[in-house]
């Protein structure tokens, strides 16, 4: 029976990065993803620029991706009211569908072992954790990391609390072909019901990612109904969507995103990424949350298992008390911004006041994202 040192259970950014994170130190790794790479998610696309010294340190050179440097931000209200500034550390553009397929291939050449398999259930006894996939493997692991998204089977068999609330929100994403969007750009634009996100990513292509309720899309038949009727009564979003070329033949979408408080210990495992903790989308910086997370969960795990006798429950402790002390004021401030986004008069009035005092701007922007993670 082989007995890895770390399994993660998920492969997307914070599984992956964990994954690469862990094998640099030496230890056995093994991945369980049920998808394989590449592929497209649902996802807003920008990245700050504060992951890109703790990058370079696992290896990863975004530069040599064609990744779009992104420095500014513009939010509109739904009347099409707009402010533009500066962003303090600015960003890059690129696609999970590249990002992702980089990191599993340097994690893969670096001698991660991948299974690309369904998980089915995760035990732990006697301080092992066994896995077990929908092929009827079973896999064992000294400590194991939950990287397996916002929302999956697996918070269900685990009892977690968040999963018994339905949730009302609906993300959609596709790509599309525009010319006349400009490469530093990440945009934000509210419309009745939601709020919706634009950057160019890597390929020239436009990203273009929203969140909106269920109560709001049920009333239509279609994305692209919806997106008529709902989504273009933003002036930029209507002139976006009349004149850009879908790539995708259908838009991606996932339905029940939660974000209601979750636990980011269970069952002695770390949780990592959307996982552990969702930043209302497009209001902060979720990739480069998931990122961070799989920073500090990596640093604990390699802290217990080259040091056993400091215990598991101590590092279960610490990375509880660092994943909220990095992240727990960054997912207040998005539960405000969501908050004033879906108010037509709050929005209004933010927006007005914001026109007068670009610090305001600034400081919600500070507040949403981080310092350079630095190694």
């Amino acid at each position: 029976m082989k007995m890895y040192d770390v399994i993660v259970v998920g492969g997307g950014l914070a599984g992956l990065t964990a994954a690469l994170h862990l094998k640099k130190e030496g230890f056995t790794i093994l991945l369980i993803e049920k998808h394989n790479y590449p592929n497209h998610k649902v996802c807003g696309e920008y990245v700050s620029n504060e992951v890109k010294p703790y990058f370079s340190h696992l290896g990863i050179a975004i530069d040599e991706l064609d990744a779009v440097d992104i420095n500014t931000l513009q939010m509109s209200t739904k009347s099409g009211k707009s402010i533009k500034t500066k962003l303090p550390y600015g960003g890059f553009g690129i696609s999970r569908y590249t990002l992702d397929n980089h990191l599993y291939t340097t994690a893969s050449t670096l001698g991660v072992d991948f299974v690309f398999d369904t998980v089915n259930a995760i035990s732990y006894n006697t301080d092992r954790f066994s896995i077990s996939t929908s092929t009827k493997k079973v896999y064992h692991a000294k400590t194991t990391i939950g990287a397996f998204g916002k929302r999956s089977n697996l918070d269900k068999k685990l009892e977690r609390k968040f999963i018994q609330q339905k949730s009302p929100w609906l993300g959609v994403k596709c790509h599309y072909e525009y010319k006349n969007f400009p490469s530093n750009l990440v945009s934000l634009h509210n419309f009745p019901g939601g709020y919706g996100g634009l950057s160019k990513i890597e390929n020239g292509n436009i990203n273009f990612c929203y969140l909106t309720s269920y109560k709001s899309f049920k009333k239509y038949n279609s994305i692209e109904a919806f997106n008529e009727s709902q989504v273009s009564k933003n002036p930029f979003l209507q002139q976006f969507l009349n004149n850009a070329t879908p790539v995708y033949s259908k838009p991606l979408s996932i339905a029940q995103i939660s974000f209601e408080k979750k636990e980011t210990v269970t069952n002695h495992m770390l949780l990592c990424g959307d996982c552990a903790g969702l930043i209302h989308p497009l209001c902060g910086n979720g990739m480069a949350m998931a990122i961070h997370s799989a920073k500090i969960a990596s640093e604990c795990i390699i802290h217990y298992l080259k040091n056993p006798t400091s215990g598991r429950t101590k590092m279960e402790q610490t990375y509880n008390a660092r994943w909220k002390k990095e992240f727990n004021s960054r997912l207040q401030m998005g539960r405000l911004i969501q908050r004033v986004l879906l108010n037509n008069t709050a929005s209004e009035i933010t927006l007005h006041s914001i026109a007068k005092s670009e610090k305001i701007l600034q400081t919600m922007i500070k507040r949403t994202h981080g310092n350079p993670i630095l190694v």
